[in-house]
């Protein structure tokens, strides 16, 4: 058993595992929406950008997830990626759609990660996640829901590469 490790649950250690399996998830899949919109039959390269700087985020994440887990004297136990659920997009506004999706599936993810800190009477892991997770969160669906509206406003076509542009 590590030194370092006290008021740190097996079940907090679990569900952090499962939350840096869940970042690397997003990763994969935000990396797959870039490499989409990278391809030369779409080539709108600001979107592709733009996702490709969310798979960086959501890496980030679980590299801060795996830090905190070693910290508290966990141990990380790293678990089989799946193949994002979709790699082609008809359109800006199915991936960003897909995106809000993800993100907030990753948010309820989160939500369950405190709930399973506050019944360990875990203050220190709840209070890393508020300060480095849950806001974040808040943040990226309020940004992504404003950018599916404004998708929606301007339709596919010259509307998207309009909207590329504007990235």
């Amino acid at each position: 058993m590590s030194r370092c490790r006290q008021n740190f649950h097996e079940a907090s250690e679990a569900a952090l595992n499962n939350q840096i399996n869940m970042e690397f998830g997003a990763m994969y899949a935000y990396t797959a929406m870039a490499a989409h919109f990278d391809r030369d039959d779409v080539a709108l390269s600001n979107v592709a950008s733009f996702f490709r700087k969310n798979a960086e985020e959501e890496r980030d994440h679980a590299q801060k997830l795996i830090a905190y887990q070693t910290m508290r004297g966990g141990r990380v136990v790293l678990q089989a990626i799946a193949v994002p659920e979709q790699t082609q997009f008809a359109s800006v506004l199915e991936a960003f759609e897909a995106a809000l999706a993800l993100e907030r599936r990753v948010n309820e993810s989160l939500l369950k990660l405190h709930g399973v800190a506050s019944e360990h009477n875990d203050a220190q892991m709840t209070d890393f996640l508020e300060g480095n997770f849950l806001n974040e969160q808040v943040d990226a669906i309020k940004q992504l829901a404003d950018q599916v509206t404004n998708l929606q406003r301007v339709g596919t076509g010259l509307g998207e590469w309009h909207f590329n542009q504007s990235l």
